[in-house]
């Protein structure tokens, strides 16, 4: 079958050269859509934006010292392609934090307490000798009065031990000896945060020449969007490596956003697998371009940003079940 044009294309970009072509249909705002079918009111489908990347540099707000992300400069941008493509069968978000274990005994908490005051105080100098000098006191007091004489003891005798070649620690004769150790205060504490990530698989089962024509610019826009850029038009070329492009994901119901399915922060493509095989043989129809019977994409994104508290106070995160 004969490989046409997708109707989207203006006839002037239809009668240029391959690289005009490719220029051209860059410009276009039209979406890529697979299958080529009108979307009614109540059909749902998954859009993917990309956008050109622009860094969060280093300007902080006039009030704290809160960076920009990639998410404020990367959000409510034009889209260089939009693309269209059915929901894949396995679709959620798994939304994590870091909390880690952490242990501080009670001297070490009544030093660090000290420490906190004397920064408070801008005395410095004088307040470290005084730290120190609270925390022997103290240590020497909870020591005597609390019988723990044997700790004292049980340190000079690991120090004693480990020279004779054996690797030991005062709290570990302490517990052989008398089965008590200082005690940890374990806590389970916030460590910090983590990027979602999100996988789909597409398969592509061209039924014409338009919807072969439209899944391979549909694989090319992937390929060429997120590979880095040299830099090759500009003077500082082969110096520097630019950013890929990046990507803005929404679940839609005709025109509107999904009511329902989660929201994403935009996304950087972190990796793309195509097989071109996907019925496990390789098979072609019977035109100039060769188009493959059957593909499957696979397609990782990762966004730029965490999920943070805030960020269902905003509108969009009313909707739905937010991020």
């Amino acid at each position: 079958m004969a490989v046409s044009f997708p109707p989207n294309l203006s006839p002037a970009v239809q009668a240029a050269s391959i690289q005009e072509y490719r220029n051209a249909a860059a410009s276009q705002t039209a979406p890529l859509r697979y299958p080529q079918k009108s979307i009614g009111k109540d059909d749902d489908y998954l859009e993917i934006g990309v956008i050109k990347y622009v860094p969060p540099g280093f300007e902080t707000g006039k009030n704290n010292l809160k960076l920009k992300t990639g998410t404020e400069t990367n959000s409510n941008k034009k889209a260089r392609y939009t693309i269209q493509l059915p929901i894949p069968a396995n679709i959620g978000d798994t939304n994590q934090v870091n909390w880690g274990n952490d242990s501080m005994n009670p001297l070490a908490a009544f030093a660090s307490e000290q420490f906190i005051n004397v920064l408070k105080s801008g005395k410095l100098g004088k307040g470290i000798a005084d730290v120190y000098n609270n925390t022997a006191s103290t240590a020497k007091e909870i020591i005597t009065k609390g019988g723990g004489q044997d700790l004292i003891s049980k340190y000079f005798q690991s120090q004693l031990v480990n020279s004779l070649g054996a690797n030991t620690t005062p709290e570990g004769l302490l517990s052989r000896a008398s089965g008590s150790v200082l005690n940890p205060n374990l806590e389970l504490l916030f460590s910090g945060v983590n990027l979602r990530s999100f996988a789909f698989d597409f398969d592509f089962a061209p039924r014409n020449s338009e919807e072969s024509n439209v899944v391979k610019q549909i694989i090319r826009i992937f390929k060429q969007s997120m590979a880095p850029k040299t830099g090759s038009n500009t003077s500082g070329a082969g110096l520097f490596i630019d950013a890929p492009n990046v990507f803005i994901l929404k679940y839609k119901t005709g025109s509107r956003d999904h009511p329902y399915l989660n929201k994403f922060k935009p996304c950087a493509l972190t990796s793309m697998g195509m097989n071109y095989t996907g019925s496990g043989s390789y098979t072609t129809y019977g035109d100039a371009d060769k188009t493959p019977v059957h593909m499957k994409l696979n397609l990782s994104f990762t966004e730029l940003n965490p999920i943070y508290n805030e960020d269902y106070d905003s509108n969009v995160g009313k909707d739905a079940v937010g991020y």
